[in-house]
């Protein structure tokens, strides 16, 4: 695994000049592409609280997935390590944001992912193993709110 400083580089294009700028509150469109080289477009827009468009992504939905996406790939990363085989995995995550006239912020993330691991594997360690993701987590480290995981952990045969 590769260590040390790394960079991300994304742009932003507000597409949502719908012929006057900003000149009101009303007058302008909330959508914006997201882009990065090589990658997709991800179309984004505001939340539809804040005349944004539902049917696109908006940067609370991308805060939840990111966080969601990080503590996976650091689980799956820690249960290969540990021999644990990993065959479905699947977060139903839920971020809930405080929204008042003097101030704006996340309150928590729940995670809560639905882990299957193939029979004979030591459940108790897949469980602890979601608390060492956490820990590893980039984005769990970067936030100044608690990011909770409640995780359910079943066997299959295969």
């Amino acid at each position: 695994m590769a260590s040390g400083e790394h960079e991300y580089r994304v742009n932003v294009e507000w597409i949502g000049n719908q012929g006057s700028g900003t000149s009101g509150y009303r007058a302008y469109g909330r959508n914006h592409e997201i882009r990065a080289d090589g990658k997709p477009t991800i179309p984004g827009s505001s939340d539809p609280a804040f005349r944004g468009d539902a049917a696109r992504w908006n940067p609370e939905d991308l805060l939840v997935a990111s966080a969601s996406a990080c503590h996976k790939l650091w689980y799956l990363h820690l249960c290969a390590e540990a021999g644990i085989i990993v065959e479905r995995y699947e977060d139903n995550a839920v971020g809930t944001m405080l929204d008042t006239p003097t101030e704006g912020r996340f309150t928590r993330i729940v995670l809560r992912p639905h882990v299957t691991i193939r029979a004979g594997g030591d459940v108790a360690l897949a469980e602890h193993l979601h608390h060492a993701a956490h820990e590893k987590c980039y984005i769990a480290n970067s936030v100044n709110f608690p990011i909770e995981c409640e995780a359910v952990i079943e066997t299959v045969e295969v």
